[in-house]
């Protein structure tokens, strides 16, 4: 039985997680479970999964949680604190880590988790676009597995040749990864109106259910700019040989492209249980609770080129890899101050790129040597960009 800690059990992706672990009690046990603020939710998941660890974002919710638990058989052990839900991860017996927490918060636990040795199913993307080189290190020098979990990369994970490694490319024959996404819910709208979009229009996937920022990350392709990066450096793939394409019904997760002129994709129903199912038991397969996918009812496959006019977000992301160092993380510390911006009303949709593209002509890209050095151009990054939103770009 492995031992399963789920960084953000709160999020989309966590209530996932854990609707497949309970799905398999005989494989599975969750020793940690760790939220931000939502109480209520935490105090369900810890009595249906009765988890030996809790942690909450802050003092003040761990004490609502405790005396939510109070008198409950087998109540966890509550703690609070950015530092709480990294040490839950370096306590945790030798296991399974899912790193879902949402932005550069899930660096450090995650950090954690690759030095730690575990099997770490990464959702939490903005680890690899922040910190991918250091990362990847640490995972070798502490053994640990790294897994994806987006849709995508997992697709990917899938259809490379079994038992490779990051570099191979040339070796095993493969020529391109082929990395789709949905174009979000503008993807046919008239863009001389994305001005005028709400946050409760951008955060409407037709596809897919998820939070409030990866949702707009998706509207603006940000997400898959994010995740472009995220390939290349997972796969050890040139950004030159990773091509985005979109495929508006989300049923071909990802395709790769080999010398012999075979292309192998990874279809599914667009359900985040799949991914982490696949995960969670590779190289075994597990029944995730998903609809076997029905081609007939789905009757056709469509793909087109993304227009970098009506998604400049995903050329900034293209750049920032070009660039490397420092770059991706300037960009994602960016992009979660304009996106924060957009959401509570005080930043046009159309503007997020331009706070981003101003933020990265202010703080030009160093080479990245150091998790400090990284989280100090992180910081610098945000302030700037707060500038930005406060000048009104």
């Amino acid at each position: 039985m492995r031992e399963v800690t789920v960084l953000g059990a709160t999020g989309s992706i966590g209530k996932s997680t854990l609707d497949v672990v309970g799905r398999h009690p005989e494989r599975f046990r969750v020793h940690a479970l760790t939220a931000n603020r939502n109480v209520e939710a935490m105090a369900r998941l810890c009595r249906e999964y009765r988890p030996r660890v809790a942690v909450m974002a802050d003092e003040v919710s761990a004490r609502g949680l405790r005396e939510r638990l109070a008198g409950e058989a087998a109540a966890p052990s509550v703690l609070a604190g950015e530092a709480a839900v990294t040490d839950a991860v370096a306590d945790a017996p030798r296991g399974i880590v899912v790193a879902a927490i949402v932005g550069a918060a899930g660096l450090r636990p995650t950090m954690a988790a690759v030095a730690g040795g575990h099997r770490v199913l990464l959702a939490n993307k903005e680890s690899l676009v922040v910190a991918g080189p250091l990362l990847l290190a640490e995972a070798e020098r502490g053994g640990a597995e790294l897994l994806p979990v987006d849709s995508e990369h997992n697709a990917i994970y899938q259809c490379l040749p079994a038992g490779y490694r990051r570099g191979e490319a040339e070796r095993r024959g493969v020529n391109r990864i082929l990395l789709t996404a949905s174009g979000g819910p503008f993807r046919e709208r008239d863009p001389s109106t994305l001005h005028t979009v709400t946050p409760e229009q951008a955060c409407s996937h037709p596809n897919w259910s998820m939070g409030r920022k990866i949702s707009v990350d998706s509207a603006t392709m940000m997400n898959k700019g994010l995740e472009f990066i995220e390939a290349c450096l997972l796969f050890g793939m040139e950004p030159d040989a990773v091509d985005v394409v979109i495929h508006p019904q989300s049923v071909v997760h990802s395709l790769v492209s080999y010398a012999d002129g075979s292309v192998l994709a990874q279809l599914g129903n667009p359900d985040m249980r799949t991914p982490i199912a696949h995960a969670l038991g590779a190289p075994d397969r597990l029944a995730a609770g998903v609809e076997p996918l029905d081609l007939f009812a789905l009757a056709r496959l469509d793909f087109e080129r993304p227009d970098p006019a009506r998604f400049p977000c995903l050329s900034l992301a293209e750049a920032a890899m070009r660039e490397g160092g420092t770059a991706p993380a300037l960009l994602n510390a960016a992009n979660e101050v304009a996106v924060a911006g957009f959401l509570d009303g005080t930043l046009a949709f159309t503007r997020i790129a331009a706070v981003i593209e101003a933020t990265l002509a202010r703080l030009p890209a160093e080479p990245a040597e150091s998790l400090e050095q990284l989280m100090l151009a992180d910081a610098r990054a945000r302030e700037i960009a707060t500038e930005w939103l406060r000048q009104g770009v």
